[in-house]
């Protein structure tokens, strides 16, 4: 891929611009619409002064000045003010983007570029038509599956008897998946190892150790009950000997966060309002993800429901008393856990807690307080490892490619485990620690853990 210095890329890069037709951003041949547009007032605070690019992984990886933030944003005016259409060219740039919102913290207009790309994506899924394979595969991903804790539950269990059947292997070696729509042949190589035994939300009440210093509804979210189903479980026991009582609501379901990112927005504002009904049912005094990207999106619930006069309220509620896992232990004063474990760990930050939710010191406060636990910093923790949700399949390629450049840093730490509070990154740096070591024809190392597994087991046993 070419990497081309700032300046010829900035160069490059306007030159391939059309001639504007109008003036400013008032311009009357505005191709964006609707009442989740991108907001005037967002799109032109961008001053393009090019802090943001050092920050942005793609334009690290790329050099090109389209693979920016401010480079997006210039594409995002263009279309707004009639200069540019809505081309497959153009919307390669923005899926490119992966939301990560490292660039936020670079900001120093303080543009709100998540807001902007979500909008921007709505737009797309608004005034074009992709593909008929695609637009089948994401109504049935994000409008069927996401929105159905059952739904989701019964694929996993169709792909645990795939992979354990020998199906998977017929697959494989009779070259079927090659010829079937989808990118099927991409889906099976990175399908996640998915837990013996689901995490299923049914009201569950798991009662506080001791004297109870307050009561939460947990999120127990969607990818992570398929995948992650023992963290969860730690989470509950975690919570529960720190004096918390957890409330499991069956009728919540998933954040919302993947449809949100990915432009379908009708329906992430239906899950949201699912989820605020369910959490607040219980009337909580927090409630709790274990997810760094489920827990940005509660966070966000107040300007996802902004115009919906009978949810802006609660859903500002929500997202004041939203808490991710490591946050709220702090805040609580967590018990110092006795058991030594004699490790050496490394943190991976995920974006949506250290951009977002801006939470870097939590997790490092709750490792380094584990009796005989080595931590050592990451190298580069501000850049993302390429999972981004979906993205590690829809741009396989670009996520690869940050996947293995956070395995080498992770390698590169000499570290026994590396842990992160979030399911896409676990599973990225699950794949990309293999990819690494089969590349270099050695032997895997390192284990992928989140920080609550192993405050859990150094609390050992009750």
């Amino acid at each position: 891929m070419e990497r081309l210095t700032q300046e010829d890329s900035l160069e490059r890069f306007n030159n391939s611009m059309p001639t504007p037709n109008v003036v400013g951003p008032a311009g009357t041949f505005s191709g964006f619409s609707g009442p989740h547009a991108p907001q005037d007032s967002d799109l032109y605070k961008c001053v393009h002064c090019g802090f943001c690019l050092q920050a942005c992984p793609t334009y690290l990886e790329t050099g090109l000045e389209a693979e920016s933030p401010r480079g997006r944003i210039a594409l995002m005016k263009g279309v707004n003010e009639g200069r540019l259409d809505i081309s497959p060219s153009v919307v390669g740039h923005w899926d490119m983007c992966l939301q990560c919102r490292a660039c936020e913290l670079a900001c120093p207009s303080g543009v709100e570029y998540g807001k902007l790309m979500e909008a921007t994506r709505s737009q797309v899924k608004q005034h074009t038509k992709r593909p008929l394979i695609e637009r089948v595969i994401r109504s049935i991903g994000y409008n069927t599956l996401l929105a159905s804790p059952r739904k989701l539950r019964l694929l996993g269990n169709v792909l645990k008897f795939y992979r354990k059947s020998g199906m998977r292997t017929i697959a494989r070696s009779s070259g079927i998946l090659k010829i079937l729509p989808g990118n099927a042949e991409l889906a099976d190589k990175y399908l996640p190892d998915l837990s013996k035994k689901f995490f299923v939300a049914k009201n569950q009440i798991h009662p506080a150790r001791g004297i109870r210093k307050a009561k939460v509804a947990m999120l127990a979210g969607c990818v992570m009950t398929l995948t992650h189903a023992k963290t969860l479980e730690a989470t509950v026991r975690v919570l529960n000997r720190n004096g918390i009582e957890v409330h499991i609501s069956k009728a919540q379901g998933c954040c919302g966060a993947l449809n949100a990112h990915s432009g379908e927005v009708e329906s992430a504002i239906k899950m949201a309002k699912k989820n605020i009904d369910s959490f607040l049912s219980s009337n909580p005094d927090a409630i709790v993800s274990a997810s760094a990207g489920c827990g940005a999106a509660m966070k966000g619930y107040d300007e996802l429901l902004a115009g919906d006069s009978k949810y802006a309220s609660r859903a500002t509620h929500v997202a004041e008393i939203t808490k991710d896992i490591h946050e709220l232990l702090v805040e609580y004063d967590f018990e110092t856990p006795k058991n030594a474990l004699k490790v050496t760990v490394t943190y991976q930050d995920p974006c949506h807690l250290r951009n977002v939710q801006r939470i870097t010191n939590a997790p490092r406060t709750i490792l380094e307080s584990i009796p005989g636990l080595k931590f050592v910093e990451l190298s580069e923790p501000e850049v993302c490892c390429g999972s981004a949700g979906t993205y590690s399949l829809t741009e396989r390629e670009m996520s690869a490619q940050l996947g293995q450049r956070k395995a080498r840093n992770v390698i590169a730490s000499g570290a026994n485990i590396v842990t992160t509070g979030n399911p896409g990154c676990a599973m990225q740096l699950d794949f990309a620690l293999t990819e690494v070591a089969t590349e270099n024809s050695s032997k895997r190392t390192t284990a992928v853990r989140y920080v609550v597994d192993l405050l859990d087991e150094a609390y050992g046993p009750d």
